[in-house]
């Protein structure tokens, strides 16, 4: 840790300095998508917002460059998910958070919510977003930890704060409704990787990944074929890509049941380890997670707008 804390010494400009004066938005540096457009939905014009990782970004495998340091030595708040999600980065993270302002907001969840895998031995499931619910918790960990490092504009960051959180109560309820229209038998997800287990676990589906919690995880032959052979038994008509992890292993289940006679349909490419595009609707944590009820919905047999809980998805 010494060293790592005397090569980011080094990549300083001299005399650079990571706080600023109380007038100045707030600088919050975010590691994820989602993290970034929490800060943003509670700080809005008192922060400037950096995040690290953008659309189609895998964190399981993201590595900082020299740029991502210096903003980090620079930023008032640092914000990461935490859990081993950003495997790559955690070394350097925790060892700022020995002389910065950090909080992982992972930490925020209780550990008789948090969920274990086999194959994560030792560590929990970082997908925490996936959850609406258990996403309220990091938000509000967040806002309290804004508060405490600006707080001349506590009144603001609380405000803004509980609108935020009325609207994932109203995502949540969106999802308990539609998603429940989806017959019971089909109510089996599978998808890249087992980023889904809280959505699993929060709206009663079976989910499963051909790789493991991380993607850095190999999908061997044995396990794929043995998905393969799930999809023909169980009639299971939709799989799913997702955006930050390659379609490759999915593909491989296509055309696997395909050699058996079982004609298996791409549901759609789903957010999970990152948002959509910057600048759309998809590229919101609201509007990642409104995809993504959609899409299921539909693609596994149940009822759901084609646009979505609000009517701005955009129609795929």
């Amino acid at each position: 840790m010494r060293i790592l804390r005397a090569f980011i010494v080094m990549l300083l400009p001299l005399g650079a300095m990571p706080a600023h004066a109380q007038s100045e938005p707030l600088n919050v540096v975010a590691t994820t998508g989602m993290i970034a457009d929490a800060v943003r939905e509670i700080g809005r014009d008192q922060v400037d917002v950096t995040a690290l990782m953008g659309a189609g970004v895998d964190p399981h495998a993201f590595r900082q460059t020299r740029t991502d340091i210096l903003a980090l030595m620079n930023a008032d708040l640092i914000v990461w998910n935490g859990l081993f999600l950003e495997a790559q980065l955690e070394p350097l993270l925790l060892d700022l958070s020995e002389s910065r302002n950090v909080i992982a907001l992972g930490e925020a969840i209780p550990e008789d919510q948090r969920l274990s895998h086999a194959d994560y031995e030792g560590r929990f499931d970082p997908h925490i977003w996936m959850d609406p619910k258990l996403w309220r918790m990091a938000v509000e960990a967040l806002r309290d930890k804004m508060i405490e490092t600006r707080p001349d504009a506590a009144v603001i960051f609380t405000a803004n704060a509980e609108a935020y959180l009325a609207r994932l109560a109203a995502l949540d309820d969106y999802a308990q409704t539609r998603l429940a229209t989806i017959p019971e038998t089909a109510r089996v997800l599978v998808t890249a990787h087992d980023a889904f287990g809280y959505f699993g676990r929060a709206y009663d589906f079976e989910v499963l990944g051909i790789q493991g919690i991380s993607t850095a995880s190999e999908a061997g032959l044995q396990r794929i074929t043995e998905l393969v052979d799930l999809l023909v038994n169980r009639d299971i008509r939709a799989i799913f890509v997702e955006s930050s992890v390659s379609d490759r292993n999915i593909r491989a289940l296509q055309e696997g049941a395909a050699a058996q006679g079982h004609d298996v349909a791409i549901g759609g490419e789903l957010f999970s380890d990152a948002m959509g595009p910057e600048s759309t609707y998809e590229g919101t944590y609201i509007g990642m997670i409104d995809h993504n009820i959609t899409m299921i919905t539909r693609a596994l047999g149940g009822t759901a707008p084609q646009t979505g809980m609000s009517g701005n998805l955009g129609g795929k």
